[in-house]
């Protein structure tokens, strides 16, 4: 389709182009979601090379507030300037980013570049999938989503072995370094591939200018104001400072004055919201919302988690920590492909309802994050026009992204407050306590240069805090598949119109 003529709903994709077309999206999803885990295995050779373990948690949760900031002003913006000037945009920051990364000779510029990284990233997840929404009736809809969700899957389940291996190997810097081939051939074959006009005919004929006009730039910044302080201050909190500072307190606070203004923005002022709020009162789309924010919660905690649990627990190298997650790919694949099969024979999206070994464990958790992706991303879009697609679609991405970064944050006060407290249990006799204590929670590996019966008693700390950490996930889970129950059922039209 050559750029600048009205999109058609009866001109549709045959599956050869639609492969070629967003194939060349697919790369670049699974380049971001590699690097959005690759962190579960390198923030902790990364600050020791920097000698900045404080500054550790702010090399994961950087990539995920930019993320988070920049998804829910995706759909708007490619609405206005094109999902393929989008995708150019996304792809060239994310390489930017990963540049920096590979670079870096301090730990800011490292944080500078994950955020950067994190934009172009959170772009690419986003933008793609609208893309699929454009070019793909509802009914087929699923099992195109599910081949995508296959590549996000695969990202983030193999992201932490790879970031373990290449770090034994050749050094933490190539992790980032060698995603630039890709990343590049990705861009190239957006602009060779995808010549997609904008959502709107007319904008064809705007100028720049005029299309900037259009921008709901009071929405973007009281959105992005939110999401950034709130993050901030839930990371913050328990790491950087104590919970009752007034960093925590001040940032939280002008966070829900954000929110209060972006909710006023969007309902009362914008011509052309970023999120038209009210359709968050949509019960399928508010719910489908929810149930990828919950379970977005639970996920990333065992993607983080989970390697540093076989790595301190298990006494695992960080590759082979990292290899235990791979199952979490598997699971994504395998579910999101039948899933998307299902949907797309039948026609609709309604589903039926112990001590394991660790791959079986994460296969599950991979199984079922992927099922849901596909499911509540179909349900949100069934119940939306078609014009709001990317706009609703996008706002999905926000509360997955945000509850991956809660999620987090909450995992990591969980760890942090009940290993602790086994610590101090465990060695309050001691005379060194303090010191003891302080060093383990500022490096948890130190654990392995602990004599016996020392590293036994710091071991039984943490187990017991992981544990902690395993019952917060399923929490998580249980309270995203009582929400998942309100979902409501859509027609799944086989063609674009939407006429049958």
């Amino acid at each position: 389709m050559q750029s600048g003529k009205e999109f058609s709903p009866d001109a549709e994709f045959s599956s050869k182009r639609l492969a070629l077309v967003l194939g060349s999206t697919w790369i670049g999803i699974l380049m971001a979601s590699l690097d959005s885990s690759v962190m579960a295995t390198l923030s902790g050779p990364i600050a020791s090379s920097f000698d900045s373990f404080q500054q550790l948690t702010w090399l994961t949760t950087s990539y995920m507030i930019a993320t988070a900031a920049v998804q829910p002003l995706s759909g708007r913006m490619t609405n206005i300037f094109s999902r393929r000037s989008g995708l150019l945009f996304a792809n060239t920051v994310f390489f930017a980013g990963n540049l920096i990364c590979g670079l870096a000779n301090t730990s800011e510029v490292m944080i500078l570049g994950r955020v950067v990284a994190g934009l172009g990233g959170g772009c690419l997840h986003s933008i793609s999938t609208f893309l699929t929404s454009d070019l793909v009736p509802l009914r087929r809809r699923g099992l195109w989503q599910g081949l995508g969700n296959i590549a996000s899957g695969v990202g983030y389940g193999i992201g932490g072995y790879y970031g373990g291996v290449i770090d034994a190997a050749i050094g933490w810097r190539w992790a980032f370094l060698i995603q630039l081939p890709l990343t590049a051939v990705s861009g190239v074959l957006v602009a060779c591939t995808i010549r997609q006009p904008t959502a709107s005919s007319t904008s064809e004929k705007q100028s720049n200018v005029s299309k900037l006009k259009r921008v709901d730039w009071l929405g973007a910044v009281t959105l992005t104001a939110f999401i950034v302080l709130l993050l901030t201050g839930l990371s913050s909190g328990g790491n950087i400072v104590p919970w009752n500072h007034a960093l925590v307190y001040s940032t939280l606070s002008l966070s829900a004055i954000s929110l209060g203004g972006f909710v006023y923005v969007e309902d009362r002022l914008a011509a052309e919201p970023i999120l038209p709020v009210r359709l968050l009162l949509k019960r399928s789309i508010g719910t489908s919302c929810l149930t990828n924010f919950l379970s977005s919660m639970g996920y990333f905690c065992i993607l983080f988690y989970g390697p540093l649990y076989f790595e301190v627990v298990n006494g695992l190298p960080a590759s082979a920590a990292g290899l235990r997650l791979t199952l979490t790919a598997a699971g994504v694949l395998v579910s999101s492909i039948f899933v998307g099969w299902v949907i797309q024979a039948t026609g609709t999206f309604s589903t039926s309802p112990a001590n394991a070994p660790p791959f079986i464990m994460f296969y599950l958790a991979g199984a079922g994050y992927g099922s849901m992706l596909t499911v509540t991303l179909l349900a949100l879009t069934a119940a939306a026009d078609q014009n709001q697609h990317a706009v609703i679609t996008s706002t999905s991405y926000a509360f997955r992204s945000t509850g991956s970064a809660i999620g987090v944050a909450i995992g990591r006060t969980v760890f942090q407050n009940l290993s602790r407290q086994g610590l101090v249990a465990a060695f309050r006799d001691r005379r060194d306590a303090n010191e003891l204590i302080a060093r383990l929670a500022e490096n948890i590996q130190a654990i392995k240069s602990l004599s016996e019966p020392l590293s036994h008693k710091a071991l039984e700390a943490y187990t017991t805090a992981f544990k902690g950490v395993w019952g917060l996930t399923l929490g998580f889970s249980i309270a995203s598949a009582i929400v998942s129950f309100s979902i409501c059922e859509h027609v799944l039209h086989s063609k674009l119109s939407r006429d049958r």
